[in-house]
């Protein structure tokens, strides 16, 4: 693995850093997510609901760019030299009798302006009693730190919950503060906060297995060491990508470059490249995490790089 100490920032300096970014940026309009974008794809029924936004700063956006790619990048993103916001955008999707998300978002566990998944379920009239499945693409806290109330309940008390058994096995060794740096002591902590409090009612999965028949895992590990994306059969299929490629501008237009916040560095510009390649090649609809609402489009070949086409 490569040392994540070169890259990473500790979850408290991103909070600090973030909120002075947040408050120096002037975001555009449209940084929270308004409405609700709804489409089908094959046997799935998809609202794409909105957890808010994060702010990061270009060191992690940006760690390869130089000063002057950054700030016209950053500018590009809505940002200024200090941040820009990035969405959270989380597929809810309905398959039979099952109402699934992929991911639950921050909750109360990171940035102020995240953690709205729960407001805007609730604006839809979905009751959390009545998600069936919760599959988290990984567990950083964006992703995962909605997982209880901040009395410690399960939020979604009648869910079963899936996550990969690389991911598992990461965050929840024992000995992970005496094996991994100091900065990934506290995404560790939450990792466990969050995977313990649903022990009970989560399966562990692999690349190749499938949550509901039609969705299946695909292995894209290196922004953590058991990232899934996953893939949707219908109508060409669909890549739900997580953090696998987490900007659609900068990571599209620049498929060699890093992310501050890839524990395997390398793995991850790997998978990252392997995911566009494949959905350039096969003209596969993906739905990205972070990218601009409501997150859906396709990849298409421009020279060396890639374009995001809104679907």
């Amino acid at each position: 693995m490569s040392d994540p100490r070169a890259v990473l920032f500790t979850r408290r300096d991103l909070l600090s850093v973030t909120a002075a970014a947040a408050s120096a940026a002037m975001f555009p309009p449209g940084v929270y997510a308004s409405g609700f974008h709804r489409f089908t794809h094959g046997a799935f029924d998809i609202t794409v609901v909105s957890d808010g936004f994060i702010t990061l700063p270009a060191e992690i956006l940006l760690p390869d760019a130089t000063p002057e790619e950054r700030q016209m990048i950053m500018a590009r993103l809505g940002g200024n030299d200090q941040g820009a916001p990035v969405q959270a955008n989380i597929p809810l999707i309905r398959h039979g009798d099952d109402l699934i998300l992929i991911d639950n978002g921050s909750g109360s566990n990171f940035q102020s302006t995240a953690g709205k998944l729960a407001v805007n379920l609730s604006a839809l009239g979905v009751d959390p009693a009545k998600i069936t499945k919760v599959v988290f693409t990984h567990a950083h806290p964006d992703h995962s730190g909605a997982t209880t109330t901040s009395d410690g309940k399960v939020l979604y008390p009648n869910a079963h919950y899936f996550v990969s058994r690389v991911e598992w096995d990461f965050w929840t060794d024992k000995n992970f503060e005496a094996k991994m740096p100091q900065v990934l002591h506290g995404f560790a902590q939450g990792a466990q906060r969050d995977l313990f409090a649903v022990r009970d009612r989560l399966t562990l999965v692999k690349p190749g297995e499938e949550i509901v028949p039609g969705m299946l895992v695909v292995g894209t590990p290196g922004h953590t060491p058991g990232h899934i994306s996953i893939e949707l059969a219908g109508d060409g299929n669909l890549l739900v990508t997580g953090d696998a490629c987490t900007n659609d501008v900068i990571f599209f237009e620049h498929p060699s470059w890093h992310f501050g916040f890839d524990t395997d560095a390398e793995t991850a510009l790997k998978s990252r490249q392997m995911l566009l390649d494949r959905a350039a090649s096969e003209k596969l609809r993906m739905l990205g995490y972070h990218w601009a609402y409501p997150g859906i489009g396709y990849a298409e070949r421009r020279g060396s790089g890639y374009a995001f086409v809104k679907a």
